[in-house]
């Protein structure tokens, strides 16, 4: 290594850039960190400049460097930093961001260093090609995909390209497109076991068990090699179909000794959908005398806990969480966050709040998750002291946590009708909310909301909430007809309100639909001041009518009711919406 990029990387040392661990937690922790700032370049890096050879930077510091950039970061600001200070990176190293950034889900990341090499011409495989495609599909969907797929070169258009788009239209669930790129696959000898799969996946998403046997048929009629994912797909397959014996096939005929843990996963969900409930906790034990003689991915751990806390067994989760801790004794917050969202399912409340302790006191990178977990157990036993006190300590984490604790209070209060309270939590989390820091309610809670306004008659209560929503740029059609029913139903009719209201909805850009017209219709009351002529009898008549438009007829019905008050009581004068009409004007009305 050249001394320029000896310097560069004494520059980006650990305590300026701290070096997580690749893992969900510690991604996490590098994007809280904030973007990384570029180091000032260094003289190595000057006099580097000047030198017809470009050092070439470490392809694990640009990858870090990566990583550090925040969501709407941009990948070109790092590229050209590198550029301008006389660094270069090949081919390899971008790939190796790109595969890097790709397994943490940094998708628009991903798509920044495909243009960059795009605009540069670097040269491009099939495989490269494949994994644009996906990309493509991920950010922008299939029909992008379809395209980006269309203007390839038909020498890049083989098993690697035709297997992504076919993935694409499995995962879009398109099974008409998918058998016809399937059919034509065929045809030109590219499907591969992959190809399979993701048919026989997107055969159970959409509910078709029954297609699975004879794919698996297929797979082996092509001679394919049966991998564990596909009898993991078949035994999920005949567990749908109430196959229990079609499952105990499928395992039978793998190799014990060195299958997947998901298999032995699909049998005891199998067993234990079917009430076989002893097969399914016999299998568990087997499963974890296998992790305890290797060690095995996380995953597998994982979903013994979970599964045994589903059962309601206690000691199967700490038996495995004992288990875990011996394989994995660091602070995972994945680990932590299924075992204490298991602690949570068997209501061990003290479990629980002893094991968040023992995580907050170790964890690296906090986790609002994992807080959540035990916030939500407190207020789902009416713990709600409790829950209060953990709130007021753990809120100072800020961000999503506290927008995640008001809704749970939210809930909470409405589900027990303290609608002032859960008012309340709805006016701080919308107090917390920033440019860079944004939240909605759920329309779900709004809904809730304003089911018990109308109720109540309440217009102000609706109103407060109106002024909650538009603060984060909730008020759209909906809330405006739940609104304008909520005033309705308390009588605020009147045609004064009724421009009020038209002017709110205008100023908010909201289109007024045939229901929201309806409803001001309902707004517009006629009141009607009758005083006879007293040359009638000498009988003097004071009196009142007030109308209120109803639907399409209203015109007709307002004439009939008015026609009755003119040949009954014979007004002397009329007064409509606080207007007097002249009587002749009057008169003259029922003849149009």
């Amino acid at each position: 290594m050249n001394s320029a990029a000896v310097a560069l990387r004494r520059r980006l040392s650990l305590s300026r850039f701290p070096l997580h661990r690749l893992s969900s937690s510690s991604t996490a922790a590098v994007a809280e960190s904030g973007p990384i700032s570029p180091p000032h370049p260094t003289k190595a890096a000057v006099a580097a400049k000047k030198t017809t050879i470009k050092p070439r930077i470490p392809p694990k510091l640009l990858f870090r460097h990566l990583m550090g950039l925040s969501p709407d970061g941009k990948v070109t600001d790092v590229f050209h930093y590198y550029i301008r200070e006389g660094y270069s990176f090949t081919n390899a190293d971008l790939n190796g961001c790109f595969r890097g950034l790709r397994k943490f889900r940094r998708y628009q990341h991903c798509y920044e260093i495909l243009q960059w090499m795009d605009k540069r011409r670097y040269d491009f495989s099939a495989r490269d090609h494949a994994l644009r495609l996906d990309i493509v599909f991920k950010l922008k969907g299939v029909v992008e995909a379809e395209k980006y797929f269309d203007s390839l070169s038909p020498s890049f258009k083989n098993r690697f390209t035709y297997g992504v788009l076919l993935y694409c239209y499995c995962k879009s669930l398109m099974s008409d497109r998918a058998a016809a790129l399937f059919k034509k696959m065929d045809e030109l000898n590219l499907v591969s076991p992959l190809g399979l799969n993701n048919l026989m996946t997107m055969s159970l998403n959409l509910g078709r068990p029954e297609k699975l046997p004879s794919l698996m048929q297929e797979m082996k009629d092509r001679n394919f090699p049966i991998s564990d994912f596909s009898r993991a797909l078949l035994m999920q397959a005949c567990s749908m179909m109430n196959d229990i014996e079609g499952v105990e096939r499928v395992f039978e005929e793998t190799n014990k000794e060195k299958c997947d843990w998901s298999i032995y996963s699909n049998l005891a969900s199998a067993y234990f959908k079917v009430g076989c409930f002893e097969k399914a906790d016999s299998v568990l034990r087997q499963l974890e005398e296998i992790l305890r003689k290797e060690k095995h991915v996380r995953s597998a751990y994982l979903f013994l806990i979970t599964f045994h806390a589903s059962a309601g067994n206690s000691d199967g989760v700490f038996r495995v969480w004992d288990s875990l801790k011996s394989h994995y004794p660091g602070c995972h917050n994945l680990s932590y966050l299924c075992f204490l969202s298991a602690l949570s399912r068997l209501d061990d409340i003290e479990a629980l709040t002893k094991y968040f302790g023992e995580w907050n006191t170790s964890c690296q990178a906090y986790d609002p998750r994992l807080a959540i977990v035990v916030l939500r157990a407190y207020l789902s036993n009416d713990m709600i002291d409790e829950a209060k006190l953990f709130f007021r300590i753990a809120g100072d984490k800020g961000g999503a946590l506290c927008f995640k604790a008001h809704e749970l209070f939210i809930d909470y209060y409405l589900e027990k009708g303290d609608i002032q309270s859960g008012l309340g939590h709805m006016e701080a989390a919308v107090s917390q909310v920033k440019k860079d820091l944004k939240w909605q309610p759920a329309q779900e809670v709004v809904d809730s909301f304003f089911k018990y306004f109308e109720s109540k008659k309440d217009v102000d209560g609706a109103d407060r909430l109106c002024k909650l929503l538009r603060q984060v740029n909730c008020l759209d059609s909906k809330t405006f007809l739940s609104l304008l029913r909520i005033y309705v139903a308390a009588g605020k009719l009147d045609l004064e309100m009724r421009k009020k209201m038209r002017k709110r909805m205008k100023n908010a850009g909201i289109d007024i639909s045939s229901e929201h017209k309806d409803l001001l219709d309902k707004m517009l009351i006629f009141r009607v001041d009758l005083v006879t002529d007293p040359s009638l009898d000498g009988k003097s008549f004071n009196s009142q009518l007030v109308i209120s438009t109803l639907g399409s007829t209203r015109s007709d019905y307002l004439k009939s009711l008015l026609f009755h008050v003119e040949s009954t009581y014979r007004p002397g004068r009329v007064i409509l919406g606080g207007i007097e009409v002249p009587r002749d004007l009057f008169t003259s009305w029922f003849l149009l």
